[in-house]
């Protein structure tokens, strides 16, 4: 099933019209996506997790937690912009696209569904900057985000943090879409972020 998917792949690729070195580079990028593995070993009061973003328009994100896959390009549960997991252990809630099948005040509600203490996994794919709205980037800002006010276009943005906490988060990273440092035609290099996330806010 594996080979079927990642032929299938190429072959989207090859209808895309892009360059042979990024479609080489995101056949490699393909490959990794399927074999995610938490490489740290976490202590008992921690969760081991790893978060991807999309590469380009073409792979989609994933997101592990505790030996868990949630959400792959794979699984058929993600979609371009915001990709976002809700941990309320060991049940996972999915957020899957929203960009795509929301406006602004949707995915606003969405977010503020999310009860104070969980934890949120995310993950962008494509642009998750359409319809950020200053009042969803305060929603993360709360979750401990520092990055998100400088999230722009097609930048490529992966996150955990804890609803209502306000304390900044050690898992973010950006990697920012510029037609000098960009990897793939017009995106920039696929991020990723990992650790072992407290199962509690006090630990």
């Amino acid at each position: 099933a594996r080979v079927i998917m990642l032929l299938a792949g190429i072959m989207l690729l090859a209808a895309t019209g892009i360059t042979t070195l990024t479609m080489l580079v995101l056949i490699k990028t393909m490959n990794l996506n399927t074999n995610m593995i938490l490489s740290a070993v976490c202590p008992s009061d921690h969760f081991a997790f790893k978060i991807q973003s999309g590469a380009a328009n073409v792979v989609g994100p994933k997101i592990c937690f505790d030996g868990k896959n949630i959400m792959s390009h794979i699984m058929n549960n993600v979609g371009p912009g915001l990709n976002i997991v809700v941990v309320n252990a060991p049940q996972f809630l999915l957020f899957p696209n929203l960009n795509s099948i929301s406006d602004s005040a949707d995915i606003l509600a969405y977010l503020n569904e999310i009860k104070p203490g969980m934890i949120v996994l995310v993950a962008s794919f494509d642009d998750a900057a359409t319809k950020m709205t200053d009042e969803i980037r305060q929603m993360f800002v709360e979750m401990g985000s520092t990055l998100i006010g400088s999230v722009k276009r097609r930048d490529n943005w992966v996150f955990a943090g804890r609803t209502g906490i306000k304390i900044k988060s050690f898992f973010e990273q950006v990697t920012e879409n510029d037609k000098e440092t960009n990897i793939f035609d017009g995106w920039p290099g696929m991020v990723e972020v990992g650790g072992c996330f407290p199962r509690t806010i006090g630990v």
